[in-house]
């Protein structure tokens, strides 16, 4: 299979991605079964290895977790948490999961299936009746099953343009029923983080629990995951925590944060290495933990069932699948489950299993773009299962991850330079007043110094306006891509004034056209 980046996902306000899809390609004909010695011979290569990379500056730090056969063989951590400062990465550093929580969600809520207190296939109406969406089919029919397998109908990442305005997580998931959908009901697969924070919180709820208190309960103190958390203020308060770094001129910084709250299953959680080799035993025992079944194996079982066709490799023609917070793939050592995570804010995670081997690795670092994550993976199977990388794995992930991300930021380039000769604007007046729709709320344009500027969402955000070209003008909504610009373009109404402005990043599904309700 081929190594791409799945371009179905947006990195609008840091919205999460998952990344780079399933890494691995078929091994070739003198791959070999995994065993104690050769998993043991592979170890201290792959240290050197990640310890090449991190003194390549490729990522500041990373964290490396590794189960062979119910036992944790590596448990080792390279860089630091922040550039510029001397603390090291340890394997008790917290990372921010990003979409990882995605497979940890999967985990939970089979637990909370297994209780008996749940099914993968309730109804959403009749566990959240308050929920909806806008085909009536899905709305009527919709199960934890179809929003953990992303095959709701639901647009990509309808609700994620919205987070970061200060919304919470009730309402955007109301909002969820504004958006047309991508695909007719089970009918196809589009990546969505808030259908499948529905699933997760729907399911909590009918277990009498908050989805914070459902982790804690049936997974991470099960399991002692101490530092585990979905909240981002226990985050926060770990002392050994790792920052978020961006690229800046080629150099990584360290300036942003992100608060994954309102999407906690999707991409809240936060662990380290320690926790998370803890989670692959139990995964790969099947829900087996220290001699006890923490998990129904039944229900952790469904969480690896294709459940959807997420995409097709374009050179074999081999089928790439999505079960319940889950990429799943068929291939020389049987199946594998796999789940890349990302913020474009600065972290990339992956967690990848072979199950028949019974082998897995969690790879967390603190930076974004970068395929290190995969790069690891491919090269720890390939000691083990080959004898020898087959390649530079690192290279050729950071490659095709940068060309991905490059491609989905061309969208963001084109109003960086302005036109020749732009026509001029209205004057300010003509601008300014309050905007609204039901999904994205108020929104206010006023003016400073002789100046626009746009309020957006109930965290009061407030972004610059610079003219381009007429009544349009552009604003830089991600401070993690300074460069990046979105256009906010006003329609001007038979009295010389905006009758409504459309803000483009918030567009993406028509949802982002606000008509003035009160002109100043």
């Amino acid at each position: 299979m081929t190594l791409r980046v799945d371009r179905d996902r947006s990195i609008v306000r840091r919205t999460l991605l998952a990344g780079i899809a399933a890494l691995l390609v078929p091994l070739p004909a003198l791959a070999q079964t995994a065993t104690k010695e050769k998993v043991a011979a592979a170890l201290p290569k792959l240290r050197e290895f990640a310890r090449q990379v991190v003194d390549k500056q490729l990522v500041p730090g990373l964290a490396i977790a590794i189960v062979y056969r119910d036992e944790i063989v590596l448990l080792d951590a390279f860089g630091v948490r922040e550039i510029g400062k001397p603390a090291a990465v340890g394997a008790d550093t917290v990372f921010q999961l990003a979409s990882v929580s995605k497979p940890l969600a999967a985990t939970v809520v089979a637990a909370l299936v297994s209780e008996g207190k749940v099914s993968w296939d309730s109804r959403i109406r009749d566990i959240d009746p308050g929920f909806t969406l806008q085909d009536e089919l899905a709305a009527a029919n919709v199960t934890i099953r179809d929003l953990f397998a992303h095959r709701s109908g639901l647009p990509g990442h309808v609700g994620d343009d919205i987070e970061e305005l200060g919304f919470t997580q009730g309402e955007i998931l109301q909002r969820l029923r504004l958006a047309k959908p991508a695909y007719g009901f089970r009918d196809g697969y589009s990546y969505s983080n808030f259908g499948l924070t529905e699933g997760a919180v729907a399911a909590a709820r009918i277990s009498g629990r908050s989805w914070e208190e459902a982790c804690e309960e049936t997974l991470y103190k099960p399991l002692g995951m101490k530092s585990t958390s979905s909240r981002y203020r226990d985050f926060m308060n770990q002392p050994n925590r790792a920052a978020l770094h961006v690229r800046v001129d080629g150099e990584w910084v360290s300036f942003t944060r992100r608060n994954a709250d309102a999407q906690a299953p999707a991409g809240g959680a936060s662990s380290n290495a320690r926790d998370m080799a803890q989670w692959l035993r139990l995964l790969l025992a099947n829900g087996q933990y220290e001699g006890r079944q923490v998990i129904a194996k039944d229900a952790l079982q469904q969480t690896h069932i294709p459940a959807i066709v997420r995409g097709v490799d374009p050179r074999t023609g081999a089928a790439a699948f999505y079960g319940l917070g889950w990429n799943v793939d068929y291939r020389e050592h049987g199946v594998e489950w796999s789940h890349a995570g990302a913020f474009s804010a600065g972290a990339r995670t992956l967690v990848y299993l072979i199950p028949g081997e019974q082998l897995g690795i969690v790879v967390l670092s603190n930076a974004f773009p970068t395929g290190v994550p995969e790069g690891i993976a491919k090269t720890f199977f390939d000691l083990v299962l080959v004898g020898s990388p087959t390649r530079d794995w690192v290279a050729y992930a950071n490659e095709i991850f940068e060309a991905g991300y490059t491609e989905m930021m061309k969208p963001f380039l084109a109003y960086v330079t302005p036109p020749a000769t732009p026509a001029p604007a209205l004057p300010i007046s003509a601008y300014l007043g309050d905007y609204r729709n039901d999904y994205v709320g108020d929104a206010t344009v006023t003016e400073s110094g002789g100046s626009l500027y746009l309020h957006l969402g109930p965290a009061g955000k407030r972004f610059p306006l610079a003219h381009f070209n007429r009544d349009v003008f552009v604003y830089t909504p991600m401070a993690e891509a300074p460069k990046a610009r979105v256009s906010v373009s006003f329609l001007i109404g038979p009295d010389g004034k905006a009758s409504e402005v459309t803000v483009e990043d918030l567009n993406e599904y028509g949802l982002g056209r606000l008509t003035r309700v009160s002109p100043k």
